[in-house]
């Protein structure tokens, strides 16, 4: 991930649009934007959100343009990304 934070980057999350700034994770831009919930567990639909925040561990998967299982806090935001919540 860059260091160098620059412009801002506009995306969507679940059908919402937000914006981050050039460099920061899908992750980080959404905390920014103050979303609390990435997804939901299988099971017992807990919210999760990030964990580890350095790629160890999967509770902050999403599907980013179509392709499944992106850690948020790995990826970088690009514009006009579309972020949907894992199911």
């Amino acid at each position: 991930m860059s260091n160098n934070l620059g412009g801002e980057i506009s995306f969507t999350f679940n059908g919402d649009s937000y914006e981050g700034a050039q460099g920061q994770s899908i992750a980080a831009a959404l905390m920014s934007s103050g979303v609390r919930e990435l997804r939901t567990t299988r099971f017992h639909n807990e919210p999760r959100l990030i964990f580890c925040g350095i790629g160890v561990c999967f509770d902050c998967v999403v599907v980013v343009n179509g392709v499944a299982n992106q850690r948020a806090c790995l990826v970088e935001i690009q514009q006009d990304d579309q972020i949907v919540s894992s199911k």
